[in-house]
């Protein structure tokens, strides 16, 4: 009868030093397979000996892109006085002369050329075309729009006043800044003596100064004065200088 619970007690004992071999061997498969995820590193695999890798790289190098099909174009001004710059799509491209066009290569398609004298600009839309010249003179409508293309001063008209002339004079300022502009009018003249009653010769000469603002025209009058006589003859009065600050 006691041998039967001394068996029980080894069995008992038995079992459970088997559970734990089993337990820790579960343990230690799982550390190691924890181990090794946190320490691979995943490496890309390039084939650079490959030739269809090399050829298809150097391909993608050697693509060109080829240039956009051009168009002539002429741009005159038609012996206006001035050299003018001209603009396509508002980038200065170069300068027409009086007496020489401008000639470019133009991308296809349309295209705003531009001339400008001082603020004023003419413009025009052109389509250029490969093979096909396309000329644009300014020549006339800058001769309208803008007679004068730099300072001026010049005399609108004159009359005769008592013992003198009456000068109207007109300053012109096509540029982009306001400017102290001055002119230098003189005019020859003969007369009569009133005491020795001999025919005599001589001029006058006056200033008229006027501030211009840009893009503007201002008038002014002067008056010239003779010398005391009678039957008075003068000549076309005229501009000798114009001074312009």
């Amino acid at each position: 009868m006691k041998i039967i619970p001394s068996l029980a007690l080894f069995l008992a004992i038995g079992c459970i030093l088997a559970a734990g071999c089993v337990a820790q061997t579960k343990k230690e498969t799982v550390n190691s397979t924890t181990a090794v995820t946190a320490n691979s590193t995943f490496a890309p695999f390039t084939n650079t000996s490959d030739p269809r890798l090399n050829q298809t790289i150097n391909a993608t190098a050697n693509v060109t892109v080829k240039p956009p099909i051009k168009g002539p174009l002429r741009v005159s001004i038609s012996g206006y006085p001035v050299e003018l710059d001209v603009l396509v799509d508002n980038i200065t491209v170069g300068q027409a002369k009086p007496s020489m066009p401008l000639d470019l290569m133009v991308d296809e398609g349309l295209h705003n050329v531009t001339v400008c004298v001082g603020w004023i600009c003419e413009h025009e839309n052109i389509t250029a075309r490969f093979g096909k010249q396309v000329t644009v003179d300014f020549g006339e409508r800058l001769r309208k729009v803008v007679e004068f293309p730099e300072p001026t001063a010049r005399i609108l008209e004159y009359f005769k006043n008592g013992y003198g002339l009456s000068v109207k004079v007109e300053f012109i300022n096509p540029s982009k800044k306001d400017l102290l502009m001055s002119a230098e009018v003189s005019c020859g003249y003969s007369y009569i003596d009133d005491r020795t009653s001999i025919k005599m010769g001589d001029s006058v000469r006056g200033n008229v100064v006027q501030y211009v603002k840009a893009g503007e025209r201002v008038t002014d009058s002067l008056d010239l004065y003779f010398v005391s006589g009678h039957a008075y003859s003068y000549d076309v009065p005229r501009i000798l200088s114009t001074t312009i600050r």
